[in-house]
Formats: structure tokens, C-alpha cells, sequence
């Protein structure tokens, strides 16, 4: 089966490696301030991708967006609209994660409904 998209580790790694300069930083006190482990940080220096935990806790402490880092054959795909609502829903900081569900659902049942069925 072939893989529809990839994460390219060693551009990320290149604008994380600015970053880390940017503030003066060795990678030992990235690892402190990230929570990632050195280990981690060294294995993507030779090209291995970090778990998605500790590529979370990079881009926030970095401000990089890894959405642009995904490549793929066909260019950027755009997400379905449900889905960067669901997004939108279970990152409101307003929202218990059972209201989110809540209405996570909801909004998906009057999607179904009211769609365009061509």
C-alpha cells in the first residue's frame, strides 16, 4: 500500500534547529524546556521522526505549524469541513470535553441532513 502523505522530519528539523538558535539554545536545554528527551532530538538530527507527543510539545515551544511540514504527492489536500470543526470543537477552551462531543455530533447529524447529496 502506498502512502498518501509523509512528514518531512528534515525540513521540520532545519526550522526547529533555527529556532533553537534564534533563543541561543543547545539542544540540551531544548530538550529541557520541550520535554523531549535528548535522545529524541538527536535521532531527528539523523532523519528519524520524533511520536507525535514530541512533535506536539516541538511545535509548541517552537511556534511551527507541522501541518506544513506533511507533503504529498498531490499537493496540500484540503480537510473536510466536519473535520476542522471537530478540531475547532475539542480545542475550545469553553467547552468540557463532553460538550464538545455534544456537540461535536449534533452538528454532524444536521450536516448529514442538510448536505448537498449530488
Amino acid at each position: 500500500m502506498t502512502k498518501s502523505g509523509w512528514f518531512d522530519t528534515a525540513a521540520f528539523y532545519g526550522a526547529l534547529d533555527a529556532a533553537r538558535q534564534a533563543r541561543a539554545l543547545n539542544w540540551k536545554q531544548v530538550a529541557a524546556n520541550t520535554g523531549v528527551s535528548a535522545s529524541t532530538l538527536t535521532r531527528m538530527a539523523q532523519g528519524k521522526r520524533p511520536d507525535v507527543d514530541g512533535l506536539a510539545a516541538l511545535a509548541a515551544w517552537s511556534g511551527l505549524n507541522a501541518d506544513d511540514y506533511v507533503r504529498s504527492e498531490d499537493g496540500k489536500v484540503q480537510p473536510e469541513p466536519l473535520a476542522k470543526i471537530t478540531t475547532y470543537l475539542r480545542s475550545d477552551r469553553n467547552l468540557s470535553p463532553e460538550a464538545a462531543i455534544a456537540l461535536d455530533e449534533l452538528i454532524k447529524a444536521t450536516y448529514e441532513r442538510l448536505r448537498n447529496k449530488d
